[in-house]
């Protein structure tokens, strides 16, 4: 093992013993046999944060598609007054609610930007945030964001009101969606973090199906959506009490300073773990924490300018100023950054929540009598394939499974734009009514409709809807959390474009043209991958920095993966 440990990362550099503690015996994460509960249990705590963003996705996606599904009426004329099942029909009745008056279009639109809108502006911030205060208040942060904008919406009278309850839950999305798989990520041992970074994704598909139920159950209640838009309070509060139960990240506490606190959290993260001596571990651990953390900083120095020392808010602005520069400027850092924003771009470019939005009106158009239990039949492939991804992610690697993943979701895109196609769905602006399918109509394109959609989802829940949630992973600590931010922003900002674009890419290209446009998306997603992203899978957060020091490092990454897994 020591030999092995003590190979280079990247041909041609100085061979570095891996967590050389001193006596020449290097004791290295990969010969954990299985996590301890300690992990798990943290684990789990942080992944509350995942079920209230998907139970807050599921409101959103429900309030847009009460929205959008008014245009598709214009857009293609057909009547999509069942598409929104029991849930968004309970929704309906916000128009009375809010200032005494029926909702406009401008309103509708405001209410479903909100979230996204704020999103997109918390990541960012909160990733300078995560930097400076830690990992976990900013967890703790969000939480308290969740309560008072569910508490909030629930209460309000006005659609201004629901206006700001809906942002203030977009900044807790926005951040509780980058700072948790970057908690989990610090804090899992290398041969299991991807993993446990899924079981957050575990979480969000969990939270929708929660949603879907919670919706059902208030659907006959007067005034439901209150309960449905309070009730996301409750995960919040229980994760808030939790919290406190949970340490800091050892990777944030040594960057602080406080080397004997983070040297406790990997002793109760390694404790009881097999195969392993854990002192010589974490002593292993420290060091190149440490090690990077030096590093960091004589780039930092060599960097400053002599005489430009700054104290109090000055200085914090001066470190901000420092991460861009190091974010941007480093080599490594920059393909680190790049290869984060593809991915986060592709996961929302592909065209995967426009595809949910549309599905109950297209399902309602081509025949089927329930449209809900259709979405929640996706909702279940969803969950489903996300229990793949967890089980293979660690296994075969991050790489390799978005480019096993990826070709079913081209598949699955181009066989409902082949339905599409044979389906004519009227798109002519004078059409005020549906086309009459005839007496009999041909339930084979519907049905090639609903399996290309399960294609689809099985296969973007198995690689893009995970992989790019590793990707704090890429970036050295000084730059973890800003790096991370910053690609959730493309999350968010992609999300909100193709939002904004999906109608009138319908209007333009017609439903076929459009799927076959977020087909070749998935088809330059691909070959991004596999030409940029190097296999991280089993690798220590300070190992993989290396591999990205002098190049994309993909042929060696996938080299030295396949070493560990002896194929």
């Amino acid at each position: 093992m020591a030999d092995t440990a003590a190979e280079p990362l990247i041909a041609g550099r100085p061979a570095v013993p891996r967590n050389d503690c001193g006596d020449g015996y290097v004791e290295d994460e990969s010969a954990l046999v299985r996590p301890g509960r300690f992990i798990w249990v943290l684990t789990f705590c942080a992944g509350v944060s995942g079920l209230l963003f998907g139970y807050e996705y599921v409101l959103l996606f429900l309030l847009h598609r009460l929205y959008i599904n008014k245009q598709c009426k214009t857009v293609l004329k057909a009547n999509a007054q069942a598409s929104t099942g029991v849930i968004s029909s309970t929704l309906v009745s916000v128009g009375s609610d809010l200032s005494a008056r029926p909702l406009t279009t401008l309103d509708k639109s405001l209410i479903t930007s909100a979230t996204s809108f704020l999103a997109l502006l918390a990541s960012p911030l909160t990733g300078v945030l995560a930097d400076t205060v830690g990992r976990k208040p900013v967890i703790l942060a969000a939480d308290i964001l969740f309560v008072v904008g569910a508490l909030w919406q629930a209460w309000t009278s006005s659609v201004g009101g629901m206006i700001a309850g809906r942002g203030v839950v977009g900044a807790a999305v926005g951040s509780a969606s980058f700072v948790v798989p970057l908690y989990i990520g610090e804090l899992s041992p290398g041969p299991w973090r991807g993993r446990m970074v899924t079981i957050s994704s575990l979480f969000i598909t969990a939270g929708q199906v929660v949603a879907y139920a919670v919706g059902w159950w208030f659907s006959a209640t007067a005034h439901g959506w209150r309960w449905m838009v309070g009730i996301g309070a409750l995960p919040a509060l229980l994760q808030f009490v939790m919290l406190f139960l949970m340490p800091e990240t050892p990777r944030w506490l040594v960057r602080a300073g406080k080397k004997q606190a983070a040297r406790r959290v990997l002793v109760k993260i390694y404790e009881g773990a097999e195969g392993v001596n854990v002192e010589r571990l974490v002593n292993g651990v420290l060091r190149r924490v440490e090690k990077e953390t030096l590093d960091e900083e004589d780039i930092v120095v060599g960097r400053r300018e002599v005489g430009s020392v700054k104290h109090g808010l000055s200085a914090k602005i001066g470190r901000v100023q420092e991460n861009f520069a190091q974010l941007i400027g480093i080599g490594g850092n920059r393909r680190a950054l790049i290869i984060a924003c593809m991915l986060q771009g592709a996961q929302q470019l592909c065209g995967f929540n426009s595809l949910m939005y549309f599905s109950a009106t297209i399902f309602a158009f081509v025949g089927f009598r329930s449209p809900t239990l259709t979405s929640l039949s996706i909702a279940t492939t969803n969950f489903v394939s996300t229990l793949v991804a967890f089980h293979y992610i660690d296994r075969i690697g991050r790489r390799r499974i978005l480019l096993l993943s990826i070709p079913f979701m081209v598949l699955g895109l181009i066989l409902c734009a082949l339905a599409f196609n044979f389906l004519n769905v009227p798109m002519e602006s004078n059409d005020t009514q549906p086309r009459d399918a005839g007496p009999t109509p041909d339930k084979t394109w519907p049905l090639v409709i609903l399996t290309s959609m399960i294609v689809y989802v099985a296969g973007y829940a198995i690689g893009l809807g995970n992989v790019p949630w590793q990707q704090s992973e890429l970036f050295p600590l000084s730059v973890r959390s800003l790096g991370s931010g910053l690609a959730t922003a493309t999350n968010w900002g992609s999300n909100t474009l193709v939002g904004l674009t999906f109608l009138p890419m319908i209007q333009l290209f017609t439903p076929t043209g459009t799927f076959l446009v977020y087909a070749l998306v998935c088809v330059g997603a691909w070959v991004a991958v596999r030409r940029m992203y190097p296999e991280t899978a089993g690798l220590g957060l300070e190992d993989v920095g290396e591999v990205l020091r002098d190049g994309w490092g993909v042929e060696e990454s996938v080299r030295r993966a396949k070493a560990r897994r002896g194929t």
